[in-house]
């Protein structure tokens, strides 16, 4: 039974970083999976929806990005969180310049603030992003491209972080394998999740089950694919934004990231039918749930290993390169100018998460959820 147990816990951890990825080469990729190449035959009208909550300090330079925005008539409307500071009155200096003002009165997240835009908007094609968010002059009308496929129902830009000293980063060898499988299952089934800092989808997957207590961004691909549209991503669409401020609160954002998706699969448990989903369903499980089970896969991996460390040379081994992998982290942790080298930066990173992911899962599994939410100070 451990050896089972074991073998298990090999494949879990395995499973959603590189068994799923390989399966994934294997499906056939969908009709029309392609980059445009060519510019849009025409300009549909467009919405773009920023959401807020007291960004009285940045809105005003988020407002002079939108318009500076190449898209001809474009509709800005800032979705506000029932600010109380002077957001709203700083929006409604723009009023005359096509800037509009949906307020949400009462504080109930950031989805029913968009929700609020959502019905005061008039474009075909809705574009969300976030106030932290800097979007480059042309990118909305290369976001509006991938609609001339029929089969396209959302857009997912791709993120870039800015540093403190002005320089183009990010979390380098993982943040290259996400946007890597955002692009594999982008050409099969479609996205299970979008960049929520900057996306775009058409007007009838937001009208209909906008559910304001699931992240949009996993709840807008959920409502492409039960339209049976599929939600890309854009490679040549980029998003810039600068990392959190206070690099000790990271850790405190992805449980609140995690708690909120795994509160979105919890209400939308359809979603891994793969008799109404398809292959969209196995790659949910293998991007969402299977990758939120890691932590578990890791100690039960510990577990059996050092339980059958003296029955076998392979055991052994495990137990080991386990220890050096958590003792790397460890030192990394104490030291962490050490973190500025791949081979302390990766386990670190990914420990980290895992982390993260296993007290999100308590957290949840013990009532807490995620609506209401405070932007990261950036």
């Amino acid at each position: 039974m451990l050896v089972f147990l074991f073998w298990f816990a090999v494949g879990g951890v395995l499973f959603s970083y590189f068994i799923y990825p390989f399966i994934l080469l294997f499906i056939p990729r969908r009709s029309g999976a392609t980059m445009p190449h060519a510019p849009a035959r025409d300009f549909p009208p467009a919405s773009l929806i920023v959401t807020a909550h007291n960004e009285a300090h940045r809105i005003r330079e988020k407002i002079e990005n939108c318009m500076a925005l190449d898209y001809p008539d474009l509709e800005i409307i800032v979705a506000s969180d029932a600010s109380s500071d002077c957001t709203d009155q700083i929006v409604l200096e723009y009023q005359d310049r096509v800037v509009k003002l949906a307020r949400a009165d009462e504080r109930k997240g950031k989805e029913h603030a968009q929700l609020q835009a959502i019905k005061a908007s008039t474009g075909e094609i809705l574009i969300f992003s976030d106030v932290a968010t800097s979007i480059p002059e042309d990118a909305i009308e290369r976001m509006v491209r991938y609609f001339d496929d029929p089969a396209v129902g959302a857009v997912s830009s791709e993120d870039r972080f800015v540093s403190r000293d002005g320089t183009v980063a990010g979390e380098g060898a993982y943040v290259r394998y996400e946007m890597w499988l955002r692009g594999v299952e982008s050409d099969r089934a479609g996205l299970v999740g979008l960049s929520g800092s900057f996306f775009a989808a058409r007007r009838e997957v937001c009208e209909e089950d906008w559910d304001i207590y699931s992240p949009s961004d996993f709840n807008t691909a959920l409502n492409s694919a039960r339209k049976g549209l599929v939600a890309v991503t854009a490679p040549d669409v980029l998003g810039y934004y600068h990392d959190v401020a206070d690099a000790s609160k990271e850790y405190q954002r992805k449980i609140r990231t995690i708690i909120r998706g795994l509160t979105a699969l919890s209400r939308h448990a359809e979603v891994l039918n793969p008799f109404r989903f398809g292959w969209f369903s196995f790659q949910v499980f293998g991007h969402k749930l299977m990758r939120w089970a890691v932590p578990w896969f890791q100690i039960l991996l510990f577990v059996t290993s050092v339980l059958l460390a003296g029955k076998g040379t392979i055991y052994s081994l495990a137990l080991l390169a386990q220890l050096l992998f958590y003792g790397v982290v460890i030192a990394g942790h104490y030291k962490p100018e050490l973190r500025e080298r791949t081979v302390f930066k990766i386990p670190y990173f990914f420990v980290q998460v895992n982390l993260a992911i296993a007290r999100a899962t308590i957290e949840f599994l013990k009532g807490r959820r995620m609506t209401v939410w405070t932007p990261s100070k950036r």
